[in-house]
């Protein structure tokens, strides 16, 4: 894998492999990637999370991207379908997104 492309691993296994750029918007994500040390994070760039659904972790990456669009001064509207809400705001608080 490219140093500039991260895996993130969902609780079923499932793995996104995304622009380093993007997953560095979770304060989280950028602590785990950037940590002095040997950590396997630091390491392999990846991240595995046992609580975080493939659904919940799909959508966070699509948030990712359009963080970063946003920033750049491209405003469009992130939908987000109210069955997912809750689990969706438990992540965001644990990623610092």
């Amino acid at each position: 894998m490219k140093e500039d492309m991260v895996k993130l691993i969902s609780a079923e296994g499932f793995e996104f492999v995304i622009d380093k750029k993007a997953a560095m918007v979770s304060q989280t994500i950028r602590n785990m990637l950037t940590s002095p040390g040997s950590f396997a994070e630091t390491e392999h760039g990846e991240v595995t999370f046992p609580e975080i659904s493939t659904t919940i972790l799909e959508k966070i990456c699509q948030y990712f991207y359009w963080s970063l669009q946003y920033a750049s001064g491209k405003e469009t509207e992130f939908h987000i379908e109210p069955e997912l809400t809750l689990e969706l705001m438990m992540a965001a608080n644990y990623l610092h997104t």
